[in-house]
């Protein structure tokens, strides 16, 4: 029971001094024509952050992205390291995938027998034929950063033909090349 009392005792103290009170009703004020922001919430009272003096770190190098492009170290780069994950035994079944993914996005420009000569070609600087001696002489990396990134003539595909997919139609390519080379 005193315990009471003498709490009471303070707030009543407290309440009536003039500084107390005035602070009370000043916070009272405050907090009925403001909104319960922290004070770096509030714009008037905030530190500027500028973006152009922070520090941008490149990516440790054994990292690996789990969203975002696919970066493009160079098209020399993968040539010359890049080479085709696809087993022998799902050649095959690789190149019946990859000949799907040719009828539905590669035959607008290289036509359907790959001579480069699709309806879309006539429109542009056609593309070179397929099964030619110079596009056998190509690595299967070149190949692969040729339909991902786009290079002279053609329009990167990265977005259209994911990695697996790109695969699949150097296989189908590769396999009509050994069927029917020109």
């Amino acid at each position: 029971m005193l315990k009471g009392a003498a709490l009471l005792a303070v707030g009543l103290l407290a309440l009536f001094t003039a500084g107390g009170f005035r602070q009370g009703c000043r916070d009272m004020r405050r907090s009925a024509t403001q909104l319960r922001y922290p004070a770096i919430r509030d714009m008037r009272a905030s530190v500027a952050i500028m973006p152009q003096k922070g520090v941008l770190l490149l990516p440790d190098s054994a990292s690996v992205p789990v969203s975002g492009r696919e970066r493009d170290p160079g098209r020399d780069v993968l040539a010359a390291t890049l080479v085709n994950p696809t087993p022998a035994a799902d050649l095959a079944a690789s190149a019946r995938r990859g000949e799907t993914k040719f009828r539905r996005t590669c035959v607008p420009c290289h036509g359907p027998e790959l001579k480069g000569d699709g309806p879309v070609a006539a429109l542009f600087m056609p593309p070179p034929d397929l099964l030619a001696q110079a596009t056998r002489e190509r690595t299967d990396g070149y190949l692969y950063s040729y339909i991902r990134h786009g290079g002279i003539v053609m329009p990167s595909h990265g977005a259209q033909v994911t990695p697996a997919e790109a695969w699949d139609l150097i296989d189908y390519l590769r396999h009509l090349q050994k069927v029917g080379p020109r």
